[in-house]
């Protein structure tokens, strides 16, 4: 099954100049939401993964799919305000603007090895942001996870010291 028939391009989206990769279209097809989830699947079944974070509000759609496959708890980083208890927060750049995110801050026991995932990994800003809490929390990143890599912002030079994966590449 080729995914990339299941996401479709938005222009001008946020804003002018911004190409937006809409995987709703791959959300609404059970057979392809599935076929993702086992590539996933299939690429993390031998690794000890503790937890699942998913990054707001994308991330939450196969997080937390994948955190049932695995069985194992979903951890929410979200933007501020949004979470009810004590919070870490970080800040970082992305490729139209700034923004900031949270996780609870005792979500993640120390030495706990955590699986990141967000659908899109573009200039590879909110995913750093999201490594740095984790890291803040005792987490280990083990893996990080997007079902769409946008090649031609270099967001994997954030994620160096990283193991990525990506179903799609642009």
């Amino acid at each position: 099954m080729d995914l990339q028939n299941y996401v479709r391009d938005i222009k001008d989206f946020p804003k002018e100049g911004v190409t937006y990769k809409d995987i709703t279209p791959l959300l609404l097809s059970p057979e392809a939401t599935n076929f993702a989830l086992q590539q996933f699947v299939v690429k993390l079944k031998d690794m000890r993964i503790d937890k699942v974070v998913g990054i707001e509000s994308r991330g939450f759609f196969f997080g937390t799919l994948l955190a049932k496959e695995l069985n194992v708890g979903f951890i929410p980083v979200r933007k501020p305000g949004k979470l009810p208890a004590e919070t870490h927060t970080e800040s970082y750049d992305l490729e139209y603007g700034k923004d900031t995110l949270e996780i609870h801050a005792d979500a993640i026991k120390k030495g706990e090895q955590i699986l990141l995932h967000d659908d899109v990994l573009a200039t590879g800003g909110t995913a750093k942001a999201t490594c740095n809490l984790i890291e803040r929390c005792g987490g280990e990143v083990v893996y990080c996870n997007f079902l769409v890599k946008l090649l031609f912002l270099n967001g994997g030079e954030k994620l160096n010291n990283y193991n990525v994966h990506s179903l799609i590449e642009y």
